[in-house]
């Protein structure tokens, strides 16, 4: 980076790694029990979100992936992000985010407001065009 700062854009976001609450939601047989433990992890609210809207409770899938898009926006925020720029699928912690806003446009798909359904697309896909890709998404 030169003086002048990077001239394509902002730097990549990278979250920071969680290595218990990864590894309380592996071992956990639900994840509201590492959400309990964790609440800040947007991983396990992502996991809660994508289990109810794949059960076919989007108001509930909702709940959840709403809790973990803001989590994520605040771990963002303190990670130096200013609400633009790459946030990359290939470094893992930041997954559960990307994870919980591609639930949220699904969710706010299905209950009508999509308006916030493309916001959320938008930014997945302005996040790393890949996420989509690597959530099977079209």
């Amino acid at each position: 980076m030169s003086a002048h700062g990077n001239l394509l854009g902002p730097e990549p976001t990278l979250l920071p790694e969680d290595p218990q609450a990864e590894a309380d939601l592996a071992a956990a047989a639900d994840p509201s029990a590492a959400a309990a433990v964790h609440p800040a992890y947007c991983a396990a609210w992502a996991a809660l979100a994508e289990r109810a809207l794949d059960e076919g409770d989007a108001i509930a899938g909702y709940a959840f992936a709403r809790t973990g898009y803001h989590r994520g926006l605040d771990q963002l925020r303190r990670a130096g992000w200013g609400g633009n720029g790459p946030v990359p699928w290939s470094h893992h912690p930041n997954q559960g985010f990307l994870r919980a806003v591609a639930a949220l446009a699904r969710a706010a798909a299905e209950i009508g407001e999509d308006d916030e359904a493309r916001r959320c697309r938008t930014l997945l896909d302005d996040s790393d065009p890949a996420a989509a890709g690597a959530l099977g998404l079209s």
